[in-house]
């Protein structure tokens, strides 16, 4: 079969699938970003950010993708000879090392891709009173592997540190009770668990956070403006006002399925996920224990190409997954399961990776992947 773009399965780790209410909500004419009519849309976006991010600090909403609200957390924070602490164990991990390069005094600790970081080296750092911020993704779906947030979170509070926390692919999808855990700075994607199109950042801001920025990092991202300008139900720039619909409808679906029941569910289905790639006899590629609740990480067995997994699902059955990313391309697959995924789609891909994996070699149990799926349904 040709591949249809507009009737699929679509199972990335984001873009995610978009509800047609939230596609219908663009389908308006324009609206002037100076109007009552806007403002009154950015005072419900900016109650429900809150509700989004468990805090009642205040949030940002920048037209831009997850990587303007990382820059715009480490510019705001961060300015010549401020030491700052970055990980780097995976792709975004070693974009928010780059950032943390740029800015400040970094140090970075790397790890090997799907290894979690070291806690005792965190501590050992921060510990020398040295250290003004603290950066790391949460969950790094380049790899399938969520960071432990609530333990660099104690570290951090312990020894005083600024906490900026890249929660793209988790706020939404994962519990990050942003008040509770003491995060200054968390970043997310409109297009991620929340379920809008890409375009948007969105952030939370402790007011710590706020008494620390400068501005002198940068023009356009500059966080004090935007913080300013949303307690007016305003933005400082010309802003996408169609996307800003979108993500109003699709935390509007948030919060009528409710934040938790949406985590609850998320969770579900991961563990499902999990538990059929161990039933086909497919090895995870973090260790379990990290592994992360929105994206499921799979290496292939060897022998068995990207090509005849990934290529026959997307042509033969319409189904889309992702690849692996450099410099672990064609290593692993990745199954996404955030946002509005639902268990009949995850039963449709895990039905058809048993008969492209049969196809392409693979000896297992036909049936056993679907047969673990229904265990959780």
């Amino acid at each position: 079969m040709v591949f249809d773009m507009h009737d699929n399965i679509f199972m990335l780790a984001g873009p995610v699938k978009i509800h047609p209410r939230v596609l219908k909500a663009m389908n308006t004419p324009s609206i002037g970003h100076r109007s009552p009519e806007f403002t009154a849309i950015n005072e419900e976006l900016r109650e429900l950010t809150k509700y989004l991010f468990q805090t009642k600090g205040e949030v940002a909403i920048i037209t831009g993708s997850g990587t303007a609200g990382m820059e715009a957390a480490i510019s705001s924070l961060v300015k010549k000879g401020d030491k700052i602490l970055a990980i780097d164990n995976g792709k975004f991990g070693n974009r928010m090392a780059t950032l943390a390069k740029m800015y400040g005094d970094a140090t970075i600790l790397t790890y090997p891709w799907g290894s979690p970081p070291d806690l005792g080296k965190i501590e050992e750092i921060l510990s020398k009173g040295e250290t003004k911020v603290m950066a790391f993704v949460h969950n790094e779906t380049s790899t399938g592997l969520t960071n432990p947030l609530e333990d660099i979170a104690k570290i951090c509070k312990k020894h005083d540190v600024l906490l900026v926390v890249d929660g793209i692919t988790s706020v939404g999808g994962i519990d990050v009770p942003v008040d509770k855990l003491g995060i200054d700075i968390c970043i997310t994607g409109s297009q991620k668990c929340v379920a809008a199109p890409a375009g948007l950042a969105l952030l939370s801001i402790s007011e710590r956070a706020l008494e620390e920025m400068h501005d002198n990092g940068t023009y356009y991202l500059n966080l004090k403006k935007y913080v300013e300008k949303i307690r007016g139900g305003q933005t400082p720039y010309t802003p996408s006002v169609h996307l800003h619909l979108a993500l109003l409808e699709a935390l509007r679906m948030l919060k009528e399925e409710g934040l938790h029941n949406r985590i609850k569910r998320t969770a579900r289905i991961a563990e499902a996920c999990r538990s059929a790639m161990e039933a086909i006899g497919l090895e995870l590629f973090p260790d379990k224990r990290y592994a992360s609740n929105t994206v499921t990480a799979v290496k292939y067995p060897d022998g068995i190409t990207d090509k005849q997994i990934r290529g026959r699902l997307k042509e033969e059955y319409g189904i889309v997954i992702a690849g692996s990313q450099a410099p672990h391309k064609g290593e692993f697959f990745r199954i996404g399961h955030m946002g509005l995924v639902q268990f009949r789609e995850l039963l449709a891909t895990v039905a058809c990776l048993e008969v492209v994996l049969a196809k392409a070699g693979w000896k297992f149990d036909r049936g056993a992947g679907v047969a673990a799926v229904e265990e959780y349904m």
